[in-house]
């Protein structure tokens, strides 16, 4: 489980297409301290939770000492998300998962991303951007104003709703610590609804 509250800015050093193309393994270079990091840990890349399957550390001898991790991305990542989108020197949100004890500063996330959002509109406002995206009407029916939705693994509010578009806006803080600030129009994001959304919807068509 993880909160949407990114923790560092991963970038793809290397990602090779295997088992016939139907698995890509990426070797992600992060800040973490590879000491803490082991083998079968799970993390969100951009909101789809994937399992480290190998770890290490590069550089030294004048250069600054990176951690890296490799990841895989399976057949159904690849279809559902934008993962099929990755290559050499994308930029990802990395969150690692929540341990007992921890704050909960965003909302319950599972890293099972449920599709993906289509970017309409970026408006620049003084300290701020608002975004206006689109999804699918399935997914649509979970998003309400005010609710909480993970984008490319960041907890955000939603601000306004109009049939299956959805805005959200981003706060300086948001901006400066993920790969939001590179969003434009005509992107794609990963997008997980809230679970309690989703239990909310099954509990009122369960009522007869």
């Amino acid at each position: 489980m993880f909160t949407g509250i990114v923790t560092d800015i991963g970038e793809i050093t290397s990602l090779k297409p295997v088992a016939q193309g139907q698995l890509h393994r990426l070797r992600i270079a992060c800040r973490y301290d590879r000491g803490t990091i082991a083998d079968g840990a799970s993390i969100a890349c951009n909101g789809v939770c994937l399992t480290v399957v190998a770890s290490g550390v590069e550089g030294g001898k004048g250069s600054p000492q990176k951690t890296w991790l490799d990841v895989d991305a399976a057949a159904e990542t690849l279809r559902m998300t934008t993962a099929k989108h990755w290559a050499v020197g994308t930029k990802l949100n990395l969150e690692r998962a929540l341990k007992i004890g921890d704050e909960l500063g965003g909302h319950i996330v599972a890293g099972h991303a449920d599709g993906i959002a289509q970017i309409i509109a970026r408006d620049d406002l003084p300290d701020m951007a608002r975004f206006e995206l689109s999804t699918t009407r399935e997914l649509a029916r979970f998003i309400a104003p005010k609710g909480s939705i993970t984008l490319d693994g960041v907890s955000l509010t939603i601000n306004t709703v109009q049939d299956v578009a959805f805005s959200v806006l981003i706060i300086p803080h948001t901006l400066s610590v993920t790969t939001l600030s590179g969003w434009r129009a005509g992107g794609e994001v990963n997008i997980e609804v809230d679970l309690m959304a989703r239990y909310a919807a099954r509990l009122t068509e369960m009522k007869v």
